[in-house]
């Protein structure tokens, strides 16, 4: 699905230039939920932009073959002047498939995974992980195949943030789609991820690649088994912390 070849990007300031990626290169495959995490300030973002081809590379190739990507940032950039149906509509309306076939695969959407009974409330009456479900559905409903997710997490209290890993987590493999979410957060990569990317300090450069198998699936399940603990143990020397 994704290919990154061989990677560099610098950004040009009037100050001077700055290398974020160097020589990077790492795949997506079809179905797989990629994590990469890195020291901050390392590229992660970068890389998001990269490989939704909101930035071009410096050199390298990055090779994507699937269709359109989603984009789900760190708060959920819900319109709150909006019920929960007219923010699930909007990329509809932006990409002009605002049909009344495209807004009924939505709205089954939404009701699929539990937002049938929020449609007409507005995002200030739903809780912060009800509003990040609302975030992923609005992302699912113009079909992309492939999802970048830039911290989704972040904003939430931990609590609140283990039931939304799991929800969204269970979201993505049922609709069978791709994704590939950046994080400073090693328990959350290993719940997450069928694959972990390590990266070091920047300019940022694949340390590690690390294949996640145990556990049934489900980040909380995944979170109990002992295999966790040493995992995370070996990340974390891997990012030096």
């Amino acid at each position: 699905m994704l290919t990154f070849n061989d990677i560099s990007y610098t950004y040009h300031t009037k100050e001077g230039e700055t290398t974020a990626v160097k020589e990077l290169s790492f795949t997506v495959e079809d179905e797989q939920f990629v994590s990469v995490i890195g020291p901050s300030g390392c590229g992660k973002t970068t890389i998001l932009s990269l490989a939704a081809g909101l930035l071009s590379p410096s050199s390298g190739e990055v090779i994507r073959t699937g269709g359109e990507c989603g984009y789900m940032l760190q708060r959920d950039a819900l319109f709150p002047w909006r019920t929960v149906e007219g923010n699930i509509f909007l990329p509809l309306e932006v990409k002009k498939r605002n049909t009344p076939e495209m807004r009924e695969k939505a709205l089954a959407l939404a009701e699929k995974y539990g937002l049938k009974d929020f449609l007409k409330k507005t995002p200030s009456q739903l809780s912060g992980g009800m509003r990040q479900r609302v975030a992923l559905i609005r992302t699912l409903a113009a079909e992309p195949e492939m999802l970048m997710l830039d911290e989704p997490f972040s904003a939430l209290d931990y609590q609140t943030r283990l039931e939304v890993c799991d929800d969204v987590q269970g979201i993505i493999k049922g609709e069978k789609k791709t994704a590939l979410l950046v994080t400073h957060d090693i328990s959350e990569a290993i719940a997450l991820s069928d694959k972990v990317v390590v990266l070091s300090a920047r300019p940022a450069r694949v340390v590690a690649e690390h294949l996640i198998g145990f556990g049934d699936g489900s980040p909380k399940k995944r979170r109990e088994c002992p295999e966790f603990s040493a995992t995370f143990e070996v990340l974390r020397k891997e990012l030096g912390i």
